[in-house]
């Protein structure tokens, strides 16, 4: 008998469950909502820890989010589901995370389940900053999850890359090179520039501030919280969805989402990397999928230890950053983003000489150019700033373009094997069944339609503006030609010589093809 058949399905499991989730407003957040309540449509409440926003307080971004294009599907299935959505007060870097007394007693009293998702994603976090929020406050979320009278799963939205200093990465958590109690401790009377200077060797061979506090956040929560029943789940580099909610879906410019916008306004030139590198890019509908189907695995059976699940495709279907440059490349051409600064035209290298030699024939020179004519038109240059900003975005990404990791995954495919077959078609998180070309191409489509709210309508327009672009660069191409030449004729006896060689030789062309089209006459 299969072991699948002895347990309750997912959708019966969440059947009347309370949950309390962070991070809701982040683009994992706002999926796994989607899911849950269109997939599992019996779920009771979904508590969402929410901070105020700008001019916005805690219900009104909830009425924000709810209109996100996200849920279309779900408001059309569900046209209440926004009743189900019970926004609480906090934020992850207050004390006890800022939770009102009332507010505690009613998760405390009625929550069964829990998603850490909130972090900070930013690579280039200041480490005080980076810390606190990722790994106080999961110190914060154990010690809340203690008094959760009917609490039945906690799980944590780690990162594959924690440990991006291995290049085989297994199912644990390892040991991390310095006691995380230490580290804050030490922060706490540091000043900033100093904890600056001292970063980098804290750091160690890790790239970043984020996979080094989620390395030291994964300890801290199995040695704090062991008696909690705790799962993590560990993507890597988060793309737009797959097949749910929209294929292509995306709402944010991070990781390759601002990369293929950028490559196909024809901003991102040159980009440094590895031409047979894996892109470890996986679609959100997976690791979302794998969550919930962690955390009904791990409330049902009760595992005695934490299992650490990872949602990752570079060791069962790989694809390179190479094969990843030609598929964005032709799609753009195919169908192009409106208003493109130039023809959509990338390279990637793994030469740093390369890399920055493009970057100042290929960005620099026409971001001034372009700058120095928005200034004769008495418009304000910006061309230099997005440059500069892009820069520092393809800064933080190179050590992840440069390498490439392998990860283990006997517990996917143990949690696989007790799923039943409608589980496994509904909570798909297997990556083996990804065809490559077709989900980067809705990937660079999503960008267009979500991102950039571009509508397929205009696409004449765009291609006619490409076909502008091109005129102009080979106009321009032309005149730079025979600048160079009449300089080289005026300095170089060698080349008028070479000239009159050529001119020569057109003459007698032009000479024999009369000729000979006279005697065809005749």
């Amino acid at each position: 008998m299969d072991s699948s058949s002895r347990l309750p399905s997912i959708g019966e499991y969440y059947a009347g469950k309370n949950i309390f989730l962070t991070g809701a407003s982040g683009f994992i957040g706002k999926v796994l909502i989607e899911k849950l309540l269109r997939s599992c449509p019996n779920v009771n409440k979904i508590f969402m820890l929410m901070r105020p926003k700008k001019s916005q307080d805690i219900d009104q971004r909830v009425e924000e989010i709810c209109k996100c294009p996200v849920y279309d599907k779900l408001r059309k299935e569900q046209p209440n589901f926004h009743e189900k959505l019970v926004p609480i007060f906090g934020d992850i870097t207050l004390p006890e995370l800022g939770i009102k007394p009332e507010d505690l007693k009613l998760l405390c009293d009625n929550v069964n389940v829990v998603f850490h998702s909130a972090a900070t994603i930013r690579f280039d976090e200041h480490l005080r900053v980076a810390v606190d929020m990722n790994v106080i406050a999961v110190r914060k979320m154990t010690v809340l999850c203690k008094q959760f009278k009917h609490l039945e799963v906690f799980i944590h939205i780690s990162t594959a890359y924690a440990n991006c200093d291995r290049p085989f990465i297994e199912e644990m958590v390892y040991n991390p090179p310095v006691d995380p109690q230490k580290l804050i401790d030490v922060l706490e009377w540091m000043d900033d520039d100093m904890i600056t200077s001292i970063t980098p060797k804290l750091i160690g061979n890790k790239p970043n501030t984020y996979t080094y506090t989620k390395h030291l956040a994964e300890h801290l929560l199995v040695k704090e919280g062991s008696d909690l029943p705790l799962a993590i789940v560990r993507p890597s580099i988060v793309g737009a969805a797959w097949k749910e909610p929209v294929p292509g879906w995306i709402d944010n410019y991070n990781g390759p989402s601002g990369l293929y916008v950028a490559a196909g306004k024809g901003i991102l030139r040159s980009m440094k990397g590895d031409y047979r590198g894996v892109a470890d890019i996986i679609p959100v509908d997976i690791p979302v999928n794998m969550i919930i189907a962690a955390a009904w695995y791990t409330a049902v059976t009760k595992p005695s230890s934490c299992l650490i699940y990872h949602s990752t495709t570079g060791s069962v279907n790989p694809f390179t950053w190479g094969e990843l440059e030609g598929v964005v490349m032709n799609f753009w051409k195919k169908v192009p983003l409106d208003s493109c600064f130039r023809r959509p035209k990338a390279a990637l290298t793994s030469s740093g000489f390369l890399h920055d030699f493009y970057t100042f024939i290929e960005h620099m020179l026409p971001a001034y150019v372009a700058d120095l004519g928005y200034c004769l038109l008495g418009k304000r240059p910006r061309m230099v700033k997005i440059y500069n900003r892009l820069h520092k975005a393809i800064g933080t990404l190179t050590y992840f373009t440069m390498h490439s990791w392998e990860w283990s995954y006997s517990n996917l495919d143990m949690l696989t094997s007790h799923m039943s077959p409608e589980d496994k078609k509904c909570f798909y998180f297997d990556p083996r069944g990804l065809h490559w070309p077709t989900y980067i191409e809705n990937y660079c489509l999503g960008t267009k339609k979500f991102l950039l709210n571009e509508d397929l309508s205009g696409l004449p327009a765009a291609k006619a503006h490409l076909r502008k672009l091109r005129n102009i660069r080979y106009c321009f191409n032309t005149i730079v030609l025979i600048a160079v030449w009449r300089v080289l004729i005026a300095r170089s006896e060698l080349a008028r010589n070479l000239w009159y060689l050529i001119i020569g030789l057109m003459n007698r062309f032009v000479k024999f093809f009369r000729l000979t089209s006279t005697i065809h006459k005749q």
